[in-house]
Parts: structure tokens; C-alpha cells; sequence
């Protein structure tokens, strides 16, 4: 038999007895965790005395087993660093345990997506929590989300673009799409696409696959401004490039800092943690094209991707769902992925200090190229009716 006791904690092995911590425990001031092993295993009728005399002094009761109504499940493509802390805030303000299932680098958003519907009959899922709109909007045609499941946890002042016509989904905690580049090597760094097709970044360009994540959408919202014709000109002149795709937006940035390249699309929470890695990369922001140049790959500013959140047509737990919901979409979460090093950017206008303080500067200060009342959002509904095209025009034209 094995037995271990401190900090407020006592098991034993073979026997399977165990108290749970509490105060009184911790105030007993045990020693630290010790565990023995003995030749002659203890049985658990000598056990049983001593079991009651550690009750009597500690007061000591076990914590009752967590029951469904204290549950909910959450699934996410966020990176678990953000979704973690998010959801460790949510336990401690509600009580409501968390059971949180995320997904891979490689395959961001897209292979969670695909779960859910193969759940659809038989939900696993209370809540969608996305990184970027586009699979969200997939759940909701295919009757994933719940129509009207997110009415009235936002208020009338929430942009409409952030907003399912049918309330099954709303956008917050938007990220930027970015060109990276290797700080230590560019001085004066490209601000649009187009000049990833320029000569002297021959073989030192990168992104990631374009079938996943937000390389996927953002592949639909250039199809989407720029027309189909034009988008597959641009790919074309990205292989005449020798673009490199990558596994996921981190892999580009660590592939600028290794000098495998020197320019690349992914998105600013990569950078900022290539950054903490002491990596010499950087990034700016997509530039607004002056109305007075015409060009047919027109940059249109920087693009910005929300987090989205759903509720789950038939979730087990409708209740503990709503209040997870509401709490991912309240300014106390958007202010703590703004000031966390994920930076994110709010959507919250009662967080309007906050998203001056984390937006690109040409969305928050007059640039004299960008339109008046030119909207800051793409139209992420046409972008996501041009990805499936968008995504056949990579496939034939990058896929060697």
C-alpha cells in the first residue's frame, strides 16, 4: 500500500480511501507530501482508526462529486494559452467547471468543425468558441448553432458585421492579419500583398496551408475584394515567387526568425509570441491603396478576424452554456485578451480606449486613403461564399 498526506490532502493506495483538501486542512499546517512504501501491505481494517482520528482533528468532509449541472463543454480553436485562462476566470467566478477541447496547430478550427458535425445528432458540445468567423459560419448552415441562442448577450451598440442575422454566432476580441518580417534583415518592410510578388523577395516568401485556420478565410476575402480572376493572377504570381507554405501561422513566423524566409502572412498574436522568444521578427499592417490609384489588386487596409462564440443546437448542459457565453462576450474577457500578450483587439465600443490603444493605426487615427465610413470589417459572409473557390485556385496553382 501507498499512503501520502500534506497540504491538506490524504490518500492511500490499494485501499482507495482519500479526504479532500479544505481549509481547516491547510490550517493544520502539515508537513510536506510524503510517501512511504511498506513490505507488508497495510490493510485497510488497520487503516479504518486512523482514517477517523485525522477526521475528528481536521473536521475535515470529502468534496461532494461534481455533478452535470456544474459542467459545461466548450469547444475551441483558440490557442489553449488564452482559452485556459479564459475558462480557469469563468470556474472561479460561476462554480461551473470547464471541459475544455481544443485543437491542433496544423489543422486550426477546421478539424473541430468537422466534429461538431459528425455530433450534430448527439451533442457532446455546449459552446463554440472560434479564433476567426468562417468555420462558425459553416456550423451555422449546417444547423450546428443554435438560431437565437446568442440574443440579447450583446447590447444594440455591437457591430452588425459581429452579428448572425439569426443571432446564432457574434464576433469579439479581434486578431489583424499581418505581413511578418525578419526585423534584422528589412529595413523597410512591403504593406501590401501585391508585393509579395515583387522580384527581390524571390524564394524568401512564406504562409501557412490555406486550407486551415485563418490562412483559409483570408484566401475568401482576397477572392472576395479582388474577383476570382485576379486572385488566381495573384497566386500565379506568388509560385512564380516560390512561396513556401508552412503547418500553421507560428510555423511562418519561426521559418522568418530561422532565415528560412523574410516575409510572410499570419497573424499578430504569432508575432508577438516570436517576439517573447527574443525572435527578430515584426510586422505591419495591410495599407489603405489611395482611391486615386487604380490597380486591380487593390489593398484595402488591414484585415481584422473576430473570435466568434455559438451555442450548440441541443447542447447537454443549455443553461451553464448561455452563462459561458455571455461571459466570453463581456468586456471583462475582451479586456483580458487585450492586455494579455495575445493583444487582441476589442470589439466591446464601451472598450473604445482599449481599441485605440491595440488597433493598427490607420483604423483609429485619419489616413487619408481610407474612404469615409469605409467599414473596418470585411464582408465576412461573401468572403465565406468564395472560399470553396479560393481554396481550389490554391490547390491548383501552389500545390506542386
Amino acid at each position: 500500500g501507498q499512503w501520502a498526506m500534506g497540504n491538506g490532502q490524504w490518500a492511500m493506495g490499494n485501499g482507495q480511501w482519500a479526504m479532500a483538501d479544505c481549509a481547516s486542512c491547510r490550517s493544520a499546517a502539515l508537513p510536506p507530501v510524503i510517501v512511504s512504501h511498506y513490505t507488508p501491505p497495510m490493510t485497510i481494517t488497520r487503516l479504518i482508526p486512523i482514517a477517523c482520528l485525522l477526521l475528528l482533528l481536521t473536521g475535515c468532509r470529502p468534496n461532494p462529486p461534481s455533478t452535470p449541472n456544474q459542467t459545461v463543454v466548450l469547444y475551441t480553436s483558440a490557442d489553449d494559452e488564452f482559452a485556459k485562462m479564459v475558462v480557469n476566470e469563468f470556474t472561479k467566478e460561476t462554480g461551473i467547471a470547464v471541459k475544455l477541447v481544443g485543437d491542433t496547430e496544423a489543422t486550426k478550427t477546421t478539424g473541430l468543425v468537422a466534429r461538431l458535425k459528425a455530433e450534430a445528432n448527439n451533442p457532446k458540445c455546449d459552446v463554440w468558441w472560434s479564433s476567426e468567423p468562417f468555420g462558425t459560419i459553416d456550423l451555422t448552415n449546417s444547423g450546428v448553432l443554435k438560431p437565437f441562442g446568442m440574443k440579447d448577450l450583446v447590447d444594440d451598440q455591437w457591430p452588425k458585421t459581429l452579428i448572425d442575422p439569426d443571432w446564432t454566432w457574434v464576433g469579439f476580441a479581434n486578431r489583424p492579419r499581418v505581413i511578418a518580417y525578419a526585423s534584422d534583415r528589412i529595413d523597410n518592410p512591403p504593406t501590401t500583398l501585391r508585393d509579395f510578388a515583387q522580384p527581390q523577395w524571390k524564394g524568401r516568401i512564406g504562409m501557412a496551408r490555406p486550407q486551415f485556420g485563418t490562412t483559409r478565410g483570408h484566401m475568401g476575402i482576397l477572392a472576395a475584394q479582388w474577383g476570382l480572376p485576379e486572385f488566381e493572377r495573384w497566386l500565379t504570381m506568388l509560385k512564380a515567387n516560390n512561396i513556401r507554405l508552412y503547418d500553421g501561422n507560428a510555423t511562418v513566423v519561426r521559418a522568418i526568425a530561422m532565415g528560412e524566409i523574410d516575409l510572410g502572412l499570419t497573424d499578430t498574436d504569432d508575432v508577438w509570441a516570436g517576439q517573447r522568444n527574443n525572435w527578430k521578427v515584426d510586422c505591419v499592417y495591410d495599407s489603405f491603396d489611395s482611391p486615386m490609384i487604380l490597380t486591380t489588386l487593390s489593398s484595402k487596409g488591414p484585415v481584422l478576424l473576430p473570435n466568434t462564440v455559438g451555442i450548440i443546437t441541443g447542447s447537454p448542459h443549455p443553461e451553464n452554456a448561455k452563462k459561458l457565453a455571455a461571459f466570453l462576450l463581456s468586456p471583462r474577457v475582451e479586456k483580458l485578451l487585450a492586455e494579455s500578450t495575445s493583444r487582441n483587439i476589442p470589439a466591446n465600443p464601451a472598450l473604445a480606449d482599449l481599441f485605440n490603444a491595440t488597433a493598427p493605426d490607420s483604423l483609429t487615427t485619419p489616413d487619408p486613403n481610407r474612404l469615409k465610413d469605409q467599414p473596418i470589417y470585411p464582408n465576412f459572409s461573401d468572403a465565406y461564399q468564395n472560399i470553396p473557390d479560393a481554396l481550389d485556385a490554391c490547390d491548383r496553382i501552389l500545390t506542386p
